[in-house]
C-alpha cells in the first residue's frame, strides 16, 4: 500500500458514499411527497399517475444503488483483487505479441464487467420495467441485442483499441496527443456513420408517412433554417413504451427520428413544439459545444495518463504489473471516474442551461403552450417524478425539474 493505494481507495469509497447518500435522499424525498400532486400539476396529473411515478422513481433508485455497489466492487476486484493481473497473465499465455496480449487483457476485463452487470440489466428490463408497464422487450430480442452489441463493439472497438495501444508503445513522448487526435477523428466518423450504418442494426427506421405532419415539420425546418436528410420513425415500441425524439448524424447526414410511441402520445401541435425544442439545441450549437467539451476533457485525461504511465508507484499501489501499456490504460480507465465524479454537477448545470435555451427557442418558432402540454403528457406517460430531491436533481439531472421547467415556459408566455 502506498499513496496511490490510499488515494484510490478513498476516492472509490468516497464517491460510493456520496452517490449512495444522494440516491437515498431522492428516495426519501419522493416518498415524502407521494400522497399529493403538486398544486401546479393538479389539473393535469392524477394522483394515481403521480404515485406511479413516485414508485417507479424509487424502484429505479434502488436498482441504481445496487449498481453503484456492483461497480465499486468490480473496480476493487480488478485492481486490488488482482483481476487485471490475472487477465494479463491469460493474455500473455495466449499471444506472444504484446499488442494482442494487451487487447486480450482489456477484452477479458470488459467481458467480466459486462457479465457482472448482466443480472441487474435483466432485472431492470424484465422485472422493474415490466412491473410498471414499460417493457416490451422479449427474451429473444434482449439476447439478440446483447449479441449484436458485443459483435459491433468488437468490430468497431478492436481496431480503435489496437491503434491506441500501438500509439502508447510507439508514439514517443507525445503519444497522448496522437492518441487524442485519432480518438477525435474516430468519434466524428462514428457520429457521421451512426444513422445509416449502426442504428439500423438495432431498430427499424421508416420514413414518416403522415403527410400533414410531414408538411408541418418541413415548414418548421424551413423557418429554422435546418437541413435534414429525412424524417424517420423508429420502432421504439418493440422494446419500451417510453417515447422520445432526437437528431442524429453530422453534416449532411443529419436525421430527425421520432419514436413511434411518441407519435402515439402527442398531437401535431405538441410534436412540432418538441421538434422545435430539439432545433433550439441545433440553433444554439449545443451539440457542437458538447463535442468540444468531450474532446477537451479527453485531452486532459490523456495528458494525466501520460504522467502516470511510467510511474511504478501508480501500478504497484493498485496491484497491477507495469509491463504492458494495456494494463496501465485499463487501470487508469477504471480509477479515473472515482476522482472526477464531483465534476458531474457542472455538466448537469450546463445541460439544464441548454434545455432552458432550447425551450425559449420554441417561443419564436412554435408554441410554448404546446410544449407545456407535451411535457405534461411525457411526464405522465413516462412516469417521471414531479418531486425530485433538489440536491439529487442538481447533481444528476440533465433536464430541469418539471416544476421549474413548466414555470419557466409559463413565464416566457406572460
Amino acid at each position: 500500500m502506498n499513496a496511490f493505494s490510499w488515494a484510490t481507495l478513498l476516492a472509490l469509497l468516497g464517491s460510493l458514499a456520496v452517490q449512495a447518500w444522494l440516491t437515498r435522499r431522492q428516495i426519501h424525498h419522493v416518498r415524502r411527497h407521494r400522497q399529493q400532486v403538486p398544486a401546479s400539476f393538479a389539473h393535469s396529473i392524477t394522483l394515481a399517475a403521480h404515485q406511479k411515478a413516485a414508485d417507479y422513481t424509487c424502484a429505479r433508485s434502488n436498482v441504481h444503488l445496487a449498481s453503484l455497489l456492483l461497480d465499486t466492487a468490480t473496480v476493487l476486484l480488478l485492481t486490488f483483487g488482482g483481476g487485471i493481473t490475472l487477465a494479463a497473465q491469460l493474455g500473455a499465455s495466449w499471444f506472444d505479441s504484446t499488442l494482442l496480449a494487451g487487447m486480450a487483457t482489456i477484452g477479458l476485463c470488459l467481458f467480466a464487467s459486462s457479465c457482472a452487470g448482466l443480472p441487474l440489466s435483466l432485472y431492470r428490463t424484465f422485472v422493474l420495467e415490466r412491473r410498471f408497464g414499460f417493457n416490451r422487450t422479449t427474451p429473444a430480442l434482449f439476447a439478440a441485442d446483447l449479441l449484436r452489441g458485443m459483435l459491433l463493439g468488437t468490430l468497431i472497438g478492436a481496431p480503435v483499441l489496437a491503434m491506441a495501444l500501438w500509439l502508447l508503445a510507439h508514439g514517443g513522448q507525445y503519444f497522448w496527443l496522437w492518441t487524442w487526435l485519432a480518438w477525435c477523428s474516430f468519434v466524428l466518423l462514428l457520429s457521421w456513420a451512426y444513422p445509416t450504418l449502426i442504428a439500423p442494426r438495432f431498430n427499424r427506421f421508416t420514413p414518416l408517412q403522415d403527410t400533414a405532419l410531414q408538411n408541418r415539420i418541413q415548414a418548421l425546418l424551413q423557418r429554422c433554417g435546418f437541413a435534414s436528410k429525412g424524417l424517420f420513425v423508429m420502432d421504439g415500441s418493440r422494446r419500451s413504451a417510453h417515447g422520445n425524439a432526437y437528431f442524429t448524424g453530422l453534416g449532411k447526414n443529419k436525421r430527425i427520428v421520432f419514436f413511434d410511441t411518441l407519435l402515439e402520445q402527442l398531437d401535431a401541435d405538441e410534436i412540432e413544439a418538441v421538434l422545435a425544442h430539439e432545433l433550439g439545441h441545433f440553433h444554439h450549437g449545443h451539440i457542437r459545444t458538447r463535442l468540444v467539451l468531450t474532446f477537451a476533457s479527453t485531452l486532459v485525461f490523456l495528458a494525466v495518463f501520460a504522467l502516470l504511465l511510467h510511474n511504478s508507484h501508480f501500478h504497484t499501489g493498485l496491484n497491477v504489473s507495469q509491463g504492458n501499456p494495456a494494463n496501465s490504460l485499463l487501470l487508469f480507465m477504471l480509477c479515473a471516474p472515482a476522482f472526477t465524479f464531483l465534476l458531474a454537477p457542472l455538466g448537469s448545470l450546463l445541460s439544464r442551461h441548454q434545455e432552458y435555451q432550447a425551450d425559449r427557442y420554441v417561443i419564436a418558432h412554435s408554441s410554448a403552450g404546446a410544449l407545456q402540454s407535451a411535457l405534461l403528457k411525457l411526464y405522465r406517460d413516462n412516469a417521471s417524478t414531479l418531486t425530485p430531491d433538489p440536491l439529487h436533481s442538481a447533481f444528476y439531472d440533465s433536464h430541469p425539474p418539471a416544476s421549474l421547467r413548466i414555470a419557466h415556459l409559463q413565464g416566457t408566455t406572460t
